[in-house]
């Protein structure tokens, strides 16, 4: 089942936001992200918001759309006549390019049309492999796509099995060159390393694959067991075995050591990029900016407002059928809660967190950090060694005392 969101506080049918939160986006970037909840089949591993087409009977597709088209309404309302452009998109899901190529490209047409894009923003879509094709492609890119994100996962039958993915091996390379063909100005591979039974072998194949793909951008993630999946009752009946902190790190070496050789460069701890090929989109979350995200399930941040919608397709559409916003709840955040925010996300990024953002006992912290190798002082940043990469999450809880 897909993981739950906070509880927040009611969130106003009518989706206004404070008039402070909306006087802090003059002049900011402000981002769009919009979730395509339908996958054919649901992976053992994924908990994210998705839905069959036997968990969505009697709801279509079209009647997706349709939903997104009344929000992006009601998103042009809210946000007002002194809104900024929007500088870059995200159709992520689920699997988007289930929907014909035509309805992606639709509904970047509508959201050009509602909220503006700018001239020169980064659109991007995910993408199985198995679900798209030349042709496919090409629509895509004629259609203002820019950026492609496939999830090719392992090259290595087992592993994906085990992933419960149902792409062939090498198809994640050829949907590469399909979208470079195409036109596309970025193609992105996304991989996960230490699914139960995965050899060092094994994950230095999907590896190997990278240097033969036209690619200039790859995520790579540590396989989580979330609660409430096909692979988390697998793992607690003991039917399979999860790999240990040390085999994690080992694979997470041999990413970085081989992807610095062909190029590429860490710009946030999961993700490596040749120069220029960086996800505008992603820094922009790592960096706290603004984005609306539309469609069932999807989480805003908004000058210091935080929303989701509610997650279910069909009551989050039945919500703007009404008039209403779909927002299940909100936050407001505080000066503290944002300051603490940037701490967790701008320390994963390579330029690091500007020092200014510590507090003076958080400083003395990132003293003794800095002394175990964990970090390094640039100018007036911490930045994060490769050691302290691999334990992100401990040396945030170290600052934060």
């Amino acid at each position: 089942m897909p993981s739950q969101p906070p509880p927040g506080e009611p969130a106003p049918v009518d989706g206004a936001l404070p008039e402070q939160a909306i006087a802090e986006l003059s002049g900011t970037p402000l981002g769009a992200y919009v979730h395509v909840p339908f996958c054919r089949t649901r992976c053992g591993y994924c908990d994210f918001n998705t839905y069959t087409p036997s968990e969505l009977t009697g709801m279509s597709p079209h009647d997706h759309r349709s939903a997104v088209l009344s929000e992006l309404e009601l998103a042009e309302r809210v946000l007002g006549e002194g809104r900024p452009e929007i500088g870059t998109v995200f159709i992520g899901g689920g699997t988007p390019t289930m929907l014909p190529a035509a309805e992606l490209v639709g509904l970047l047409t509508a959201l050009r049309e509602r909220l503006g894009l700018a001239a020169d923003a980064e659109v991007t879509t995910e993408a199985n492999p198995e679900s798209v094709d030349p042709a496919y492609l090409e629509e895509l890119r004629a259609g203002g796509f820019t950026r492609i994100s496939l999830g090719m996962q392992s090259v290595v039958p087992h592993v994906l099995a085990t992933l419960e993915r149902t792409h062939t091996p090498g198809r994640g390379l050829e949907a590469a060159r399909w979208a470079v063909e195409a036109g596309f100005e970025h193609v992105s591979l996304d991989l996960i390393f230490g699914a139960p039974g995965e050899s060092e072998a094994d994950w230095q194949a999907s590896l190997d694959a990278v240097a033969d793909a036209p690619v200039d951008h790859v995520s790579a993630y540590s396989l989580i067991v979330e609660e409430g999946t096909r692979l988390a009752l697998k793992v607690r009946k003991g039917e399979i075995a999860m790999p240990d902190d040390d085999a994690l790190a080992t694979k997470y070496l041999m990413t970085e050591e081989f992807l610095v050789g062909l190029g590429f460069a860490n710009y946030e701890t999961s993700n490596w990029a040749r120069p220029g090929g960086e996800c505008r989109h992603n820094l922009a979350y790592w960096r706290g900016a603004n984005w609306w995200g539309f469609g069932p399930g999807a989480h805003s941040h908004l000058g210091g407002v935080r929303f989701w919608n509610r997650r279910h397709p069909r009551s989050y559409a039945a919500e703007l059928a009404e008039g209403r916003s779909p927002a299940q709840a909100r936050e407001v955040l505080g000066p503290e809660d944002r300051r603490i925010e940037r701490i967790m996300l701008e320390l994963r990024l390579a330029e690091g967190l500007p020092l200014t953002v510590l507090t003076p006992q958080e400083r003395g912290r990132a003293r003794q950090v800095v002394s175990e190798g964990l970090a390094v002082r640039q100018g007036d940043r911490l930045v994060l060694t490769l050691r302290g990469r691999l334990l992100a999450d401990g040396v945030v809880l170290r600052l934060l005392g």
